[in-house]
């Protein structure tokens, strides 16, 4: 026991050089330490330090490529457009049955009914007496106005429709209902004719069907020299349909398509249609090739700039395995002391990096067994000396300032040791054997 303390007390007192040695900061002539405080971040932080940049290669992309491709320009097409072309190509209407007529605004019905014979005679008398002057016209909301009887909607219905209605308001309203219905006058429902026509027209769409010859004799029939070229369109419900006038002329069935309410007949004269077909192909032929030309382009451009995305892959690619090798010139900050693990730690490109940062990711932080968070120190040598600066663990509050606090290539983070730890580490090599031997050699 007494021998064990001998040892320790000469350890302890540093006469024994074989026993362990542990390395710390001591302030100096020329070492100053100084705790870290938010003006000492400051002060530290105040030397001019610019990180190293990226090679070029990665601030650039692969671009989108350099002069247009293809096949150049594509000429004008030689043919001009005809005049009074048709706007679209030749189409034939669907036949259609629109069906029995419905009443419109603007029909006027006539209603006349016996005026002999019942209590209400001197109404029905005047009922015949003004359906004989205009009849009743159907107004703007749908509806026509019958005295003693009230308004009545019949717009949209049939003539049967409209019977039926009537005579169920006339029983209501005890009103004989004995009486006839007709249209007098057709207004709402239309077809209209122009272009090369003798009298362009609005024609009346009726009970009875209206077929295209006959809207088209109803016009006075076409202008037209002789057997000259034509093209007879129909607007109908926002489609143009088209019918060449050879074919009108050939074809019986053209003749008698059924025209409905809307439809817009116009004839154009003086139409080239193979002139205008032909154009019609040249331009089909002309869009093609630009559609061919583009894709090629956009072909070319895409293995273009695939090329180039290979080219910078492949020099950022050298670059890091260059790093990886220590091939090109880094800044870096050595971890000493009491780290998880001694090691040098390179300096962030095109960024500061801070004592957290070098701390935590290089040396996994300080290892709260063996290390003493009250000695965290960062060593830095200038013209006159070598600056300590002391960043005191105990209070966790000044963690805070890591963060903030720049590192310069050169700096060397060290962590003290443990006063128990150092006292394990003595008592660890004394008891080895080595060390037991070489410490008995000295004695003697």
């Amino acid at each position: 026991m007494r021998l064990l303390s001998l040892i320790l007390a000469m350890a302890l007192s540093g006469g024994c050089g074989a026993v362990y040695q542990s390395p710390q900061v001591t302030a100096g002539a020329q070492v100053e330490v100084v705790d870290i405080t938010e003006e000492v971040v400051a002060r530290a932080n105040s030397s001019i330090y610019r990180p190293r940049a990226l090679p070029s290669v990665f601030d650039v992309t692969a671009g989108t490529g350099t002069a247009p491709r293809g096949s150049g320009p594509v000429p004008e097409g030689a043919l001009p457009l005809p005049a009074a072309m048709p706007s679209f190509p030749t189409r034939i209407p669907e036949d259609v049955d629109p069906g029995p007529y419905l009443i419109g605004v603007s029909d006027v019905l006539q209603l006349t009914m016996p005026a002999a014979g019942l209590a209400n005679d001197d109404v029905s008398g005047r009922f015949a007496a003004q359906s004989a002057g205009q009849g009743y016209a159907v107004q703007d909301d749908g509806a026509i106005n019958i005295p003693n009887v009230g308004r009545v909607q019949l717009a949209g219905m049939t003539l049967q429709q409209a019977e039926a209605l009537l005579f169920q308001r006339f029983a209501e309203s005890q009103v004989d209902p004995v009486f006839g219905l007709e249209i007098s006058a057709f207004n709402a429902r239309k077809v209209s004719v122009g272009g090369a026509v003798a009298e362009p027209a609005v024609i009346p769409v009726t009970l009875t069907p209206l077929y295209l010859n006959e809207a088209v004799a109803r016009a006075g029939g076409m202008a037209l020299s002789g057997q000259q070229d034509g093209v007879l369109r129909l607007y109908r419900d926002g489609t143009l349909y088209q019918i060449p006038l050879d074919q009108y002329r050939a074809r019986a069935d053209l003749q008698r398509l059924r025209l409905k309410d809307g439809d817009s007949l116009h004839i154009d004269a003086d139409t080239d249609l193979t002139r205008a077909q032909a154009y019609f192909e040249q331009q089909i032929a002309l869009a093609q090739l630009r559609a061919e030309t583009r894709e090629t382009a956009l072909l070319e451009l895409s293995t273009e700039v695939a090329l180039r995305r290979n080219e910078l892959n492949e020099a950022r690619e050298t670059f890091r395995t260059r790093a990886d090798l220590g091939a090109i010139t880094r800044d870096y900050v050595y971890l000493m002391g009491e780290v998880a693990k001694q090691s040098r730690y390179p300096l962030p490109f095109e960024q500061q990096a801070s004592l957290a940062d070098a701390l935590v990711g290089a040396g996994d932080g300080v290892p709260i067994i063996t290390g003493d968070v009250s000695q965290i120190y960062v060593l830095r040598r200038h013209a006159s000396g070598v600056t300590a600066w002391r960043l005191d663990g105990r209070n966790a509050a000044n963690f805070t300032l890591a963060p903030r606090f720049e590192m310069r290539p050169g700096d060397i983070i060290f962590v003290a040791e443990q006063p128990i730890t150092r006292w394990g580490r003595v008592l660890s090599q004394l008891t080895s054997g080595s060390a037991n031997t070489s410490f008995t050699r000295s004695l003697d």
